[in-house]
């Protein structure tokens, strides 16, 4: 395969965007829809000259992809969404080639996902369409399947694919870095008339005050955890159904408390973790508190340095006197900043309950690649509504702000401590950026290298019909 030896930018993008494209493949895959969707890739599916529809397209290790498999990803693309004008028969082929490629080689490489795993990940997705359809009678008709169970195996294949994809992907550009200098060497070799523009951005300061629950309350969760306990171990009551009347995590609630496939390298809080890593399976913790609450955890299944846990989160509740008081708080650190007591870092060190952002002047970070600075076309919507009517300088009132992950809500301040405008790339007022493209141009070579050695290792059989197609990877093997 011949390969530019020029550093092309645009072309890291392109890959880039048809990549996350790809990713946006979710639950209809597979699926066979007769939506209004359907209807409207009819002239572009028509467009694909196949004769065969169920015929097998390629064959890649133990994986077979059928031609209906890629007609099925056209329509699930432009029924999410998706512009599929530009993506061609042979485009999707290969990336259907490529994730089957990777599949393979997570097994062989035992790089396994357990079926605990998969179905907790099929379960979610099920809930999650019921809530948005209405029930699993509607689900079942919307996508033509004849019975839960069905619908299940289905999809159960499709995460268990996607996963082991994803697994493998991960490990090959795991433990790649760039050092200072491969980012200098990047950066200036990219000729000036075509380094990227980045677009406007913010740096937000914000002064954090979290209502406290009263010590009576934070009693009545952990004795209703007790008792929950309690009849668990004495009376057998099923911990999986007391989750989901009682649990207010909503992540794990409808799953009946479950997180499978906890290791130590799991990004859950330490608390949390050192509850589960404590007990045998079968053991059920104390009730013991973190930042969203008080919990109690059940070892549900031990496999190695992988545990299946469930838990129950119960919130203590928050006064309206306790709301009333950090409101009041805040006004109050608002006002004496306007009357320059203090300035806005001071107050955030000072008064915030954040420790994330209150030794750092409040500020922001980027959850993507903790920089300070938010572009606006990228911003989350729920940031962006909060700060998009201040001025420079201007300090908000109070704005609430609820936990998505079940946490009590906190109340905030914010102000916009800097402004950039729209600029062409520079090296060291935007290192963080260039350091991030360079590392994804290695990530791409990596994974490139990885795919040629591989595709030379592995059975490949690609349908006659197919041959014409001028894949991006050597599947042809010529």
């Amino acid at each position: 395969m011949k390969q530019s030896k020029k550093m092309n930018l645009n072309c890291i993008d392109r890959v880039s965007s048809l990549f996350l494209l790809f990713m946006t493949v979710g639950l209809a895959y597979a699926f066979g829809q007769e939506s209004a969707e359907m209807t409207a890739v009819n002239d572009t599916v028509k467009s694909i000259n196949k004769v065969k529809i169920d015929g097998i397209a390629a064959v890649i290790g133990d994986y077979v992809i059928l031609e209906s498999d890629i007609e099925k990803t056209l329509i699930d693309l432009r029924s999410q969404g998706a512009s599929t004008e530009d993506i061609t028969h042979c485009q999707l082929l290969g990336k259907l080639m490529e994730d089957r490629l990777y599949a393979h080689q997570a097994v062989q490489d035992s790089l396994l996902v357990s079926d605990d795993q998969v179905n907790a990940q099929s379960d979610a997705q099920i809930n999650e369409l019921v809530s948005r359809i209405g029930s699993i009678e509607k689900m079942l008709k919307y996508y033509k399947k004849p019975d839960l169970e069905s619908f299940r195996s289905e999809l159960f294949e499709i995460n268990k694919l996607r996963m082991l994809s994803e697994k493998m992907q991960g490990k090959i550009v795991e433990d790649l870095e760039v050092t200072p200098e491969e980012v200098r060497q990047f950066f200036f070799k990219i000729p000036e008339g075509e380094r990227p523009v980045f677009g406007a951005e913010l740096e937000i300061a914000q002064i954090v005050k979290q209502p406290k629950a009263s010590e009576e309350e934070k009693q009545k969760v952990i004795d209703r955890l007790k008792t929950i306990k309690q009849d668990v171990e004495e009376n057998e009551a099923s911990f999986n159904v007391k989750a989901i009347l009682y649990s207010q995590d909503p992540g794990s609630k409808s799953k009946g408390g479950l997180y499978p496939g906890m290791t130590k390298e799991t990004p859950f809080v330490k608390e949390f973790k050192d509850a589960a890593f404590s007990l045998q399976e079968g053991q059920i913790s104390e009730p013991f508190e973190t930042m969203f609450g008080y919990h109690i955890v059940k070892v549900e299944k031990v496999r190695g340095q992988e545990r299946d846990v469930r838990h129950i989160l119960l919130i203590p509740e928050i006064s309206e006197k306790a709301t009333e008081t950090a409101l009041k708080e805040l006004d109050t650190i608002r006002q004496h900043i306007l009357d320059g007591k203090y300035t806005f870092s001071e107050a955030a060190l000072n008064f915030s309950d954040e420790k994330e952002t209150k030794f750092d002047g409040g500020l922001l970070r980027n959850p993507i690649n903790f920089d300070s600075r938010f572009e606006l076309t990228k911003m989350d919507p729920t940031l962006y509504n909060q700060v998009r009517n201040l001025k420079d300088g201007e300090i908000s009132k109070a704005v609430r702000e609820d936990d998505p992950r079940g946490g009590a809500p906190k109340f905030k301040i914010m102000k916009i401590s800097n402004r950039y405008d729209e600029h062409v790339a520079d090296f060291a007022r935007d290192y963080i950026k260039i350091q991030e493209l360079a590392l994804r141009e290695k990530q791409l070579k990596a994974i490139q290298k990885w795919m040629t050695e591989h595709i030379q290792d592995t059975y490949i059989h690609v349908d006659p019909e197919n041959k014409d197609c001028n894949f991006a990877n050597n599947w042809l093997k010529e």
